[in-house]
């Protein structure tokens, strides 16, 4: 590696470190603020189940999609949503479609990420008040970045935010070249079913507490590239939803004959939390979690504050 090449991303880790102690829009470039998760968007092969499953199951507000014709958003509060796109023909095992993240500024973002030689950049568009585009990650997943949706409350909503969302991942260090150095994501917590195995690496945003969850793919995790089929990738590619007590919201799910076909727990989770998974007619997972430890984690100690209600 070159002395300008070394020098140029020691400017950009001194910049993003910054932008993280000040909690917004400062260091190399400018940086605009990254304060959580705007939505998690999945194809779906059966629109009319998932329907059911979003509003029935999850209470979910339904709406919409200005954005792609044929699509449907899924509130679960005034500004986070699940949206649904038919699958396509052809499609591959994944339903993963992109992850998005809530920035202050879309287009001071979009330039930031061009300055610092992010090439496959969408245009910037707005519908009303929001703004949004879409960049790919070192593994090709696409990341939208939204700016200025709006919603009212969501009276039914099983939980009142979206917690966290998760996607398979394969080469963890290339993915921290973009999240953690690029864009300034904080380490949370990882850990693993194995002493000598990572499973899970939690980061959270720059400027809030909800957080991207590496489910880790290879010879160095549980999940080994055979065992990676239609299934397991609906497991790997989710969204959790925060509930403040476990018990109660499956008890009324269970009372209310709300639980989907395919579920399971609630269980304790490594972390410490507890959890439990619904899933769609599709496969994709949907998990319930507390919004903080009530034991103490496996693996690793939390490094970041947890999200409090």
């Amino acid at each position: 590696m070159g002395l300008k090449r070394v020098t140029a991303l020691c400017a950009l880790m001194l910049g993003t470190a910054a932008a993280t102690a000040a909690g917004g829009a400062t260091g190399d470039g400018g940086r605009p603020a990254i304060t959580g998760i705007s939505h998690l968007a999945v194809y779906a092969r059966d629109m009319k189940g998932a329907d059911h499953f979003y509003r029935t199951t999850l209470g979910a507000r339904r709406a919409e999609d200005p954005e792609a014709a044929g699509g449907v958003r899924y509130f679960i509060n005034g500004d986070q949503f699940v949206e649904l796109l038919p699958a396509p023909a052809g499609l591959g095992q994944s339903l993963l479609a992109h992850i998005a993240y809530k920035t202050s500024d879309a287009a001071a973002l979009r330039r930031y990420l061009a300055a610092h030689g992010v090439a496959d950049l969408s245009p910037l568009v707005s519908h009303g008040n929001e703004r949004s585009f879409t960049a790919r990650d070192p593994e090709g997943n696409s990341v939208e970045f939204v700016q200025g949706v709006a919603g009212g409350p969501v009276p039914g909503a099983i939980g009142a935010r979206l917690l966290h969302v998760g996607m398979a991942v394969r080469d963890r260090a290339r993915e921290d070249g973009f999240y953690r150095t690029l864009l300034g994501f904080r380490p949370y917590w990882y850990g693993a079913f194995q002493p000598d195995k990572v499973d899970w690496v939690s980061q959270q945003v720059p400027d809030g507490h909800e957080w991207l969850e590496y489910m880790m793919v290879g010879p160095t995790s549980d999940v080994t590239e055979d065992k990676v089929d239609a299934r397991q990738l609906g497991v790997l590619n989710h969204v959790s939803i925060a509930v403040r007590n476990m018990e109660a919201a499956v008890t009324t799910l269970y009372a209310q004959d709300r639980l989907s076909p395919r579920h399971d727990g609630p269980q304790m989770g490594l972390d410490g939390k507890w959890q439990a998974n619904l899933y769609d007619p599709d496969g994709t997972r949907v998990e319930l979690m507390e919004y903080g430890p009530v034991m103490k984690p496996c693996c690793s100690a939390f490094t970041a504050d947890s999200p409090t209600p």
